[in-house]
């Protein structure tokens, strides 16, 4: 039986995407960050809106209107379609281990 909690690498030189469930109505995504933030490309802007939970670890998010929030275990928050955000921390102590919904 799959398990969220199976598989996380010790050595994480990137971070690590796995979807869990796709097609044209949802998609849902594991992400392990340790350490890692977004991209240096720039901003996250989805077509989809995205409910996303920490299942271990800590992570902040950033938004383009300048809030951040801090999410630790169990704590979730959703995001709309196009607002823009990028991860701007995640813990060295341990891996950070993201559930993350993207629905139309």
């Amino acid at each position: 039986m799959p398990n969220l909690f199976s598989d996380i690498p010790n050595d994480l030189p990137n971070e690590l995407f796995n979807d869990l469930l796709n097609n044209k109505h949802i998609r849902i995504e594991r992400i392990i960050s340790h350490g890692h933030t977004s991209p240096d490309k720039g901003w996250y802007d989805q077509e989809e809106h995205e409910w996303v939970i920490v299942l271990k670890g800590e992570g902040e998010i950033e938004f383009g209107s300048g809030n951040t929030v801090k999410l630790g275990v169990g704590e979730y928050l959703n995001i709309p379609a196009h607002e823009k955000h990028r991860v701007v921390w995640t813990t060295h102590e341990e891996p950070t281990l993201w559930l993350a919904v993207f629905y139309r």
